[in-house]
């Protein structure tokens, strides 16, 4: 049989494999991930060079229940985390979820990302969501999972503060072109990750502007079972 009879019979060999299925929210990929933790103060002089609190909790440390690593003569510094106690600090157990992230778009501090966010954020219009445009007690941003990989490994992790170094850069973090973060600090990372998600996903620094990943949004009802969901965090803007 002639390869035009094969084509024509629904012959496949040739066909290019389809891409991998994208879901509701794109993928960005290739993207610095730096490391930070509850509790961190790498830039006392800064606005944002602090982890006591975050853009959407004031007392961030006191909710989370502590410093997310270790107390070194005063100063909380991160720590290597394991599976064998699903990542979480080795001295006490966290109020929240160890598995945290940033993304840099701040929903309620940011004017003009508070004033926009109704309209560019993918999830505005879902139910628990819908109708709090212009109420500045409740963030789109905080709680949201996001999916991250690396080499191989798959994470999820809650939204719990915004950065890093931008607060509004909405082409990168909601656009479906796969757009580079607007961020030229930290080796232009678009994304902080917590030690949780260090270890989880292998980083090859604990504090470190080298690592990258993929990563994507996902609800909830998507988030597959693992460390990420023994404590769930829930609490709205404080």
């Amino acid at each position: 049989m002639s390869a035009v009879l094969l084509l024509a019979a629904g012959a496949t060999a040739c066909t290019p494999p389809k891409p991998e299925p994208q879901g509701r929210y794109p993928w960005h990929t290739d993207i610095v991930a730096t490391t930070f933790w509850v509790g961190e103060v790498f830039d006392p002089n800064a606005a944002d060079g602090s982890q006591v609190f975050s853009t959407y909790d004031s007392q961030w440390m006191r909710s989370y229940g502590g410093c997310d690593g270790k107390v070194t003569a005063g100063k909380c510094e991160t720590e290597a985390r394991s599976d064998s106690n699903g990542y979480a600090p080795s001295s006490f157990k966290p109020k929240e979820n160890p598995f945290y992230l940033d993304l840099p778009y701040d929903d309620v501090n940011n004017p003009a990302a508070f004033r926009e966010r109704a309209d560019v954020i993918p999830w505005a219009n879902d139910e628990g969501y819908r109708g709090q445009a212009t109420n500045r007690s409740f963030s789109y941003m905080k709680n949201r999972w996001v999916k991250i990989r690396k080499d191989g490994k798959e994470c999820y992790g809650q939204i719990q503060d915004a950065g890093p170094g931008q607060y509004q850069d909405k082409e990168y973090v909601f656009g479906s072109n796969d757009a580079r973060p607007a961020n030229k600090k930290f080796n232009g990372a678009g994304m902080d990750v917590s030690p949780a998600l260090n270890g989880c996903l292998g980083f090859s620094d604990l504090d470190g502007q080298s690592d990258k990943v993929d990563w994507q949004f996902v609800d909830f009802q998507d988030v597959p079972p693992g460390p990420w969901l023994d404590v769930v965090t829930t609490s709205q803007v404080k």
